[in-house]
C-alpha cells in the first residue's frame, strides 16, 4: 500500500490472482455483444441475488462478482482497457482506491425492467420512478350453495371510497387552493445522486413534501378533510364464475382505493359458502349422510330429496346394505372449475337407533334375537369377516 493505493498486484483489497475473469463470470467469450452482456448480467443477477437466496452464503459475494464484470464490459472504454490489459489494468482499479462497492438493486427490478434505468444511472443517465398505485380493497360476500350451482348474477352494496362531490377530487377547498409543490416544482419526483467510485448514480423518488402529487393543499375540503375521496355505499354486481368455492376472489380493476395522481386500486369480492342444510363439499363433488332403519337397510328403498339444482334427487338405497357403505348418485354434484361436467354426489348409509323404546317394542326385539342377533361366541369371526370386506 502506497499514498492510500492499493499495491499493484492487489485491488480493493482483493487479490489479482485471485479474481476471475470478467467474461468467465459472466460466462461469455471476448467477441460477445453489448446484448448478450447485458442479458447474462441480468439472468445471473436474478439468479445471485441475496433476497432470493439468504440460505447460500456466497449469495452476496457472487451477486456483486457479476455486477462488477458488467460495470466494466458494459462500458466501452473499460471494456477496451480490459480486453488489453485484464485485472492488471494501468492507473489500478476504474472504481477508485476503494474498489468496486456495488450497486443496490432490489429484486423486483430485475424482473421488472427497472435495472436498465439503474445502470444507465450510474454512467449518467436518468430513470422514471413507478406510477402511484392506491390500494387493493377486499370486500367479503356470503352466498349459497344453490346460488354458486346455479351460478347467480349477484347484486349488494358496500361501503367503498369514492371521489368526493365537493372538491372533484382534489381534497382541495377551492381550485385556486391546489399549488404546485415548490420542492420537486410540480414534477413529483425528486432526483438524488450518490457517487460510486469514478461513476455517479441517480435515482429518482417521490417528493418527500407533496408525497408524489406534484402538487400540496393551502385548505383543506372540509367533506373529505383532503383526501380527495369519502365513503359511501356503493351497488356492486357480479356473476359467481362456474365451479366456485369457499374463499374464490374475483377482481374488479381499478374499483379500489382511489388515490389524486396515480391509478386506482383493484377490489376483490371474495366468496364465503353458507353452511349447506346436509350437503359438504370437496371440489366439484357433494358429500351427505343418510340415516336409515334397520329395516330399511335389509329389506331396501328409496328416498327423494330436494337438491341444489332446485330438483328432486332420487335415491335408491338397495337390500342388504349395511351401515358406512357409499352410494355414488353421478353427475349430480358441482360444476368443475377447470373442465366441463358435474361431480357426484356421494351419500354415506348410517343405521339410525332410536334413543328410547317403548317396553313393547323392547318385547318385539328380544323376539327377534335369535333370528337376527349375532351370538356371542361368534363376535370374533365376525370382526374378521368384516376386516376383510373392508380391505378388499
Amino acid at each position: 500500500m502506497k499514498n492510500g493505493w492499493p499495491d499493484a498486484d492487489t485491488l480493493g483489497g482483493v487479490d489479482l490472482a485471485e479474481k476471475r475473469d470478467y467474461y468467465e463470470v459472466l460466462g461469455l467469450d471476448k467477441s460477445a455483444s453489448d446484448d448478450e452482456i447485458k442479458k447474462a448480467f441480468r439472468s445471473l443477477a436474478r439468479k445471485h441475488h441475496p433476497d432470493k437466496n439468504q440460505d447460500n452464503p456466497d449469495a452476496e459475494r457472487l451477486f456483486k462478482e457479476v455486477q462488477e464484470a458488467y460495470a466494466v464490459l458494459s462500458n466501452p472504454e473499460q471494456r477496451r482497457q480490459y480486453d488489453m490489459f485484464g485485472h492488471d489494468s494501468p492507473g489500478g482499479s476504474p472504481f477508485g482506491p476503494g474498489g468496486f462497492q456495488g450497486v443496490n438493486i432490489n429484486l423486483d427490478d430485475l424482473f421488472s425492467g427497472g435495472f436498465d434505468s439503474i445502470f444507465s444511472s450510474m454512467f449518467g443517465g436518468g430513470g422514471q420512478s413507478r406510477s402511484r398505485r392506491g390500494h387493493d380493497v377486499l370486500v367479503k360476500h356470503s352466498v349459497t350453495l344453490e346460488q354458486i350451482f346455479r351460478e347467480e348474477e349477484i347484486e349488494f352494496e358496500a361501503d367503498l371510497a369514492t371521489e368526493c362531490d365537493a372538491c372533484g377530487g382534489s381534497g382541495a377547498k377551492t381550485p385556486e387552493d391546489v399549488q404546485v409543490c415548490h420542492t420537486c416544482e410540480g414534477q413529483g419526483q425528486v432526483r438524488q445522486q450518490a457517487r460510486i467510485g469514478p461513476f455517479v448514480q441517480q435515482v429518482i423518488n417521490d417528493c418527500p413534501s407533496c408525497g408524489g402529487q406534484g402538487r400540496t393543499i393551502k385548505n383543506r375540503c372540509r367533506n373529505c378533510k383532503g383526501e380527495g375521496f369519502v365513503e359511501e355505499k356503493q351497488k356492486l354486481r357480479f356473476t359467481i364464475p362456474p365451479g366456485a368455492e369457499d374463499g374464490t376472489r374475483m377482481r374488479m380493476r381499478g374499483k379500489g382505493e382511489p388515490i389524486r395522481g396515480g391509478v386506482n386500486g383493484d377490489l376483490y369480492i371474495q366468496l364465503e359458502t353458507e353452511p349447506h342444510p346436509w350437503f359438504e363439499r370437496d371440489g366439484p363433488d357433494l358429500i351427505m349422510a343418510l340415516p336409515l332403519g334397520y329395516p330399511e337397510m335389509v329389506l331396501g328403498t328409496e328416498v327423494e330429496l330436494p337438491h341444489v339444482d332446485g330438483k328432486m334427487m332420487r335415491i335408491v338405497v338397495p337390500p342388504g346394505s349395511k351401515p358406512s357403505e357409499t352410494i355414488i348418485v353421478k353427475g349430480r354434484g358441482m360444476a368443475r372449475r377447470r373442465a366441463r361436467g358435474y361431480g357426484d354426489v356421494t351419500i354415506l348409509l348410517k343405521l339410525h337407533v332410536p334413543d328410547k323404546i317403548s317396553k313393547s317394542m323392547r318385547g318385539v326385539l328380544d323376539s327377534l334375537r335369535e333370528d337376527f342377533g349375532l351370538p356371542i361366541d361368534s363376535i370374533e369371526d365376525a370382526v374378521r369377516n368384516e376386516a376383510k370386506d373392508r380391505r378388499s
